[in-house]
């Protein structure tokens, strides 16, 4: 059956996120990271059949915060994420050391 206390405390959670990102996003657009910062044509880079949950700072403009997201690629210095708040999904770049992967509880 489930623990719908817990269910219910997720949804919140996810809620708030939600509305803690588009609160950052009225601070300017979602920073990635550039090719040349990447260094693309010479790193390799893995991309995920299946992507991986995680936790990553981003920053909209100037103003950082940590997500709930999903490893899409990766390169050995920098991670590909995807995240959602509301009906908007956004895509970036972060250096990978900004990501940790998030623990099954």
């Amino acid at each position: 059956m489930g623990n719908p206390g817990a269910t219910l405390s997720a949804y919140r959670d996810m809620q708030s996120q939600a509305r803690e990102i588009l609160a950052a996003a009225t601070h300017g657009p979602l920073q990635s990271l550039t090719e040349r910062e990447m260094d693309v044509r010479e790193q390799p880079m893995t991309i995920y059949p299946r992507p991986k949950r995680v936790r990553a700072w981003v920053r909209f403009g100037p103003k950082a915060v940590r997500v709930d997201a999903k490893l899409v690629r990766s390169t050995p210095l920098a991670a590909g994420i995807e995240f959602r708040a509301g009906d908007q999904t956004y895509r970036c770049w972060v250096w990978g050391n900004a990501v940790v992967l998030d623990e099954p509880a």
